[in-house]
Order: structure tokens, then sequence, then C-alpha cells
């Protein structure tokens, strides 16, 4: 760690927007995403360094570590948002030398954060991880991704020879392949990967961090986590708590995607403001979405009005029921049948279960199927009340959080869509089954 405090950006720019609250690659004000823009691709090792100095951990103990990252306040950038030095101390505390594991899958297709993450600012991220392993005394890293993804796979590689060939790195890192799969990404299935090879999630009474791969304390955060602790260790709490808010410090990265210009854009908030100022930074057009799904596929619906006021504050957005998730903001555009998304959606992740349990099994597809016969006009009212239930009887049940992701996305669609439930049961299909949410497979009985 460095003893004088400097700003990311002191190598690269002479002046700072700070006062500016949205940053994308490259802006003179990003934190994650300062440094070379996309066109310049992945950030080699020396760049790096030149650019944010030497992360030097030599100094620092373990203990010192940990107290830092508990002084940022950091907590996890997915959707559990718990704070890592507690995480961390949990797993000191278990008694054994923890595993590392960076969690790279990112398994919803709209979230692209992490990989632009990795395949932009790859050694940030491995700062991190090298940090967290210093921070308990461990010398391996294990990154775990989806299998087929070459541009993710790619970049990190690159980076870990770089690394090895500069000699500068404390810990052995290895890159861990799993199915290309939603539910794969859970914690519990990464464990379960590299534990059994096969990568199921399941319930645990004991958290990962004490008991993980073998029954050995395991710290499994995602990529947008490591990168923050990358900074932390160089640049200190004090200067990670300058953005974001009191309750959840730090800047936060944000994928919009759906009815935008740039569908996929992945900028980089600072402090938190309305969606609304968001969504006019990144299109020419101030018109009020008609509806916006936040926080991913398990996320929930908003209507207009209400996500244009809605502050992006991870701390805010979970007390009331909006939690920011995975960062993802999917803008519904006029012309578009929020039912019929919601359909695909719900298809999508019926698809994507692990098929162990039946609410995934049989509640999942039954979910889907209703929502599209309620889009096409082919459902009645016991058909609504019938999907109350189905949200009602899977929530919290299962393996994993999986169903009751489905319930939550379910049942803010019944509320967010009502106007549009109310033509539907009057027979009138819906005309607009385009969408504007990327998925993998085809719409759910869809054309």
């Amino acid at each position: 760690m460095t003893s004088e405090l400097r700003t990311p950006n002191d190598h690269a720019h002479e002046e700072s927007t700070i006062d500016d609250p949205v940053a994308f690659v490259g802006s003179v004000n990003a934190r994650l995403l300062a440094g070379p823009q996309s066109a310049s691709g992945s950030e080699a090792f020396r760049q790096h360094e030149a650019r944010l100095g030497l992360l030097n951990l030599d100094d620092s103990s373990p203990h010192t570590l940990r107290a830092l990252i508990g002084a940022a306040g950091l907590v996890g950038r997915g959707g559990g948002e718990f704070p890592l030095a507690k995480k961390l101390d949990a797993a000191i505390n278990a008694g054994a030398t923890p595993l590392v594991v960076v969690n790279a899958s990112e398994g919803e297709p709209a979230s692209k954060k992490d990989a632009t993450l990795l395949q932009l600012r790859p050694h940030l991220v491995l700062d991190g991880a090298e940090v967290v392993a210093a921070s308990v005394g461990s010398s391996d890293v294990t990154i775990y991704v989806h299998r087929d993804r070459p541009d993710l796979v790619g970049p990190i590689s690159r980076a870990i020879r770089e690394r090895h060939l500069e000699g500068t790195s404390a810990v052995t890192f290895r890159i861990i392949e799993g199915p290309n799969r939603y539910v794969s990404g859970e914690a519990s299935a990464v464990v379960s990967l590299l534990e059994r090879g096969v990568a199921l999630p399941r319930r645990k009474s004991v958290p990962l961090a004490v008991a993980g791969v073998a029954g050995q304390p395991t710290i499994v955060s995602n990529t947008e986590t490591y990168a923050h602790v990358a900074l932390i260790a160089r640049f200190g709490s004090k200067w990670f708590r300058e953005t974001g808010s009191v309750d959840t410090p730090g800047s936060t990265l944000l994928t919009i995607v759906g009815s935008v210009p740039t569908p996929g854009e992945v900028l980089e908030l600072l402090r938190p403001v309305t969606l609304g100022t968001i969504l006019a930074r990144v299109s020419e057009k101030s018109r009020r979405p008609q509806a916006v799904l936040l926080g991913g596929y398990a996320g929930v619906w908003l209507d207009g009005a209400s996500a244009s006021a809605a502050l992006v504050d991870r701390h805010w957005l979970r007390q009331v029921g909006a939690p920011l998730g995975c960062g993802i903001v999917g803008v519904l555009g006029d012309g578009l049948c929020g039912l019929a998304e919601t359909a695909r959606l719900l298809g999508w992740m019926a698809e994507e279960s692990s098929g162990q349990c039946g609410p995934c099994v049989s509640g999942l597809p039954a979910m889907a199927e209703l929502v599209f016969e309620l889009a096409d006009g082919r459902a009645c009212a016991r058909d609504v009340v019938a999907l109350r239930r189905l949200a009602i009887d899977v929530r919290g049940r299962g393996a994993c959080g999986h169903p009751t992701g489905a319930a939550n996305l379910l049942e803010s669609a019944l509320d967010v869509f009502a106007p549009e439930i109310a033509k539907h049961l009057r027979g009138r299909a819906c005309e607009a089954h385009g969408v504007g949410l990327p998925l993998t497979h085809k719409p759910l009985g869809m054309s």
C-alpha cells in the first residue's frame, strides 16, 4: 500500500470532474473504469501499474488489510450485498486457510459490468484478488468463469501470464470453467463445482466463508467487488468513501439495456442520483420509460414514474423493495409489452434452473405459460389469481433463491402492468411482442 493517497486518475489527467455523478470507460471522473478507452482493449500490466502505481503489500499484515477493507465499508456488488470484511473475518475465525474465489460467471445475459472489467481492466481484478488472499493468509486464487467465453478467458489468461513474467504476483492464479448456465454462477453452485465437479446450488446452514469447498472456508465474491479492493488497497478507505453514500460507500457499475441508444453500455455511478438522471445521460430522449426492470432477471419491475424518481443507491433501493442486485437497468420503451417481456424472462429462468426441486421444475414453467397466455389475450381473471398463488407457493422454496427471484419478477409485473392485464383479460391479444432485453433463447411460445 502507498503511504500517500492519490486519485487513480493522477497519472492520466490533470483535472477531475468528481462533481459529475456518472462516468464511462476512460472518463476523467471514473474510478473502476478509469484508464484507456474501450477501443484500446485490455490494459497491459505495465500500463496498469504506470497509471495506478505499484501494489505493495509487503508491509501490510493480514489484520491491517482486513481492517482497511472493513473501514471502507465495501459490500458485495452482486445480489447479496454482504459486507466483504465480515466475510473475511468469518473465514479467518474458521481456523483453516481460506480459499479465495473470483466469481466471474456473470450469468445474466444482460449484465456486462464484470465482463467489461475482465476484458479491459483484468489487472485491477487480479490485484484485488491478491489483496484479499493476503488478508486471509492464502496463496491461491481461483477464477471461475462460464465455459465458451474466450472473450473473458483470453484477457484473464494473458494478464496472469504478464504478472508471471514480471515476477510481481505473490499468489498462484488458476482459471476454472463451469457450465454456461444462470444458476451455476450462484455461490454455492461455484463451491459445488470446485468440490464435486457439478455446479448445483444448495442451501447451507453454515456460510461458505466458514465451510465451503470440502469444509474449508471459501470466500466467493464477484469481479467488481475484487476490483474495488484493488483501489482501496492503493488509495485508502477514506478515499473510497468519497463516492457512494454513507450506507453504501464506493462507486457502483450499472449495465443499461433495453430501449436505449446503446444497449449493454456500462457506466460507473459515483454518487446516488435518480434513475431519471442516469437515463437522461445515456439517451438524448428525455421521455419517461414505460417501465424499468431493476436488478436483473430476478429483479423487479418499476413503473416509469417510480423508476424515474428512484434513487440509485443500493441501501435505499433495498429498503424500498427493489434491490439493485447485479446492476442491470432494463428500460422498457413504448410499443413493447411488459407482459410478453415477463413471459420470456420467466421462460428463460425456467430453462436455466438446475432441475433439482419442484418449484423450478413445475412452478416456473407454469408461471411462464400463464403469463404468455395473459399477454396473448387467452387468459381469464382466474389465471391472474393462479399466478399470484404460484408466486406464493414457490417463494422461499427449493435449494437456492432461484424460485424466489422468479416470484419477485412475476409479482412486480402483475402490479406494474395491471392496466395492460385488464385490457388483455378483455380478450385483446398483445400486438407488441417486440422485446428490449437480450436473452439467449427463443422466447417462450413467441415468434
